[in-house]
């Protein structure tokens, strides 16, 4: 058997093309400024980006069954409000108590979102714009009009962002925990392999046997599940509750999925791709304010060309890897 270069086994993994563009990124950074390469400054970065982390893999899911949801944010801010006022009202002082009522707020949120696009057959895109206006709209109801939940209101509930175990920040462990599990449920159990068949085939998917409606309802509802979590941790970590937060950050969730070689079309993309896509992201957003030739204002600039970038690259790959394929069938 023919051993492969190691040029050959880097352009044949996405996963392996962004660990080296990840560590290229950070001996250029760290070159710049090596303040950035330390404990503390890399806890921080996770940390802050913990949500983008967390919710890529609820769009993972979305997209590799061809979806799209552009709702989470706002699903974001109606579960943190909800528990924000809920606290700042004394109603509830529990913390787990208050990840769970926002991780059930974000499942009723994606229960609806996917029943009106898998049974009504409304396209994604369409659905989910109407929804991100409607679950703003009731985050500033909850918060009655514009009332917003601070340090002191939140009691002990902040302090889970700051708590530590084993060293490790408490919401890198949810992180952490998060891809361990989606890891695990992706590539290990029958309705992951589902998810990806109904990504790739949906009426194939459907002629085996696979009920195609209910997967696609499954992964908004995991989506919603992963939005209302992010909606604690958010809260948790910014030690505030305001029905504007996180307002346009879907698309930072849409570019780590992409950015990690989730196809937009379903059916192609992994936990690890995601992984590399939203540290790819949460390095640039953490070293551009290091960089002292580079303003902040950079930022969305930077972001929008490597997306352009790494999508060039991944159809390009994708052409290389199906011509590869073609000429193995070769007699």
């Amino acid at each position: 058997m023919e051993k492969k270069s190691l040029v050959k086994k880097l352009t044949g993994s996405r996963e392996a093309l962004l660990a080296v563009v990840l560590i290229v990124l950070f001996i250029v950074i760290t070159a710049i400024n090596p303040s950035f390469l330390t404990p503390k400054s890399l806890m921080d970065m996770l940390k802050n980006n913990a949500v983008t982390m967390v919710m890529a893999l609820g769009m993972l899911c979305v997209m590799l069954v061809g979806g799209i949801d552009i709702s989470i944010m706002s699903t974001l801010a109606l579960s943190g409000m909800s528990i924000g006022m809920l606290l700042k009202n004394d109603v509830i002082e529990a913390a787990p108590l208050a990840f769970v009522i926002a991780i059930g707020i974000g499942m009723i949120c994606g229960l609806v979102v996917g029943l009106v696009i898998s049974r009504a057959d409304v396209p994604p895109i369409i659905a989910t714009m109407g929804f991100m206006y409607v679950f703003r709209a009731m985050g500033y109801l909850v918060s009655n009009g514009g009332e917003w939940a601070g340090a002191a209101a939140l009691g002990s509930f902040k302090d889970f962002a700051t708590t530590k175990f084993l060293g490790i920040n408490c919401v890198i462990w949810v992180v952490i925990l998060c891809y361990a599990f989606f890891f695990w449920f992706m590539k290990w159990t029958r309705t992951g392999r589902m998810i990806y068949a109904v990504g790739s085939n949906a009426s194939a998917a459907e002629v085996s046997g696979i009920n195609v409606k209910n997967i696609k309802l499954l992964v908004y509802v995991i989506m919603g599940l992963l939005a209302g979590l992010g909606g604690a941790l958010q809260v948790s970590v910014y030690a505030s509750a305001m029905p504007d937060m996180q307002y346009g950050g879907e698309m930072d969730v849409i570019a780590a999925c992409v950015i990690g070689g989730v196809s937009m079309s379903g059916g192609r993309g992994s936990v690890l791709g995601a992984l590399f896509g939203s540290l790819i992201l949460a390095t640039i957003a953490k070293a551009l304010p290091l960089i002292p030739f580079f303003d902040q204002l950079w930022l969305n600039t930077i972001k929008g060309l490597i997306i352009l970038i790494v999508v060039v690259m991944n159809v390009v790959l994708q052409r290389v890897a199906d011509k590869n394929a073609l000429k193995g069938r070769e007699m």
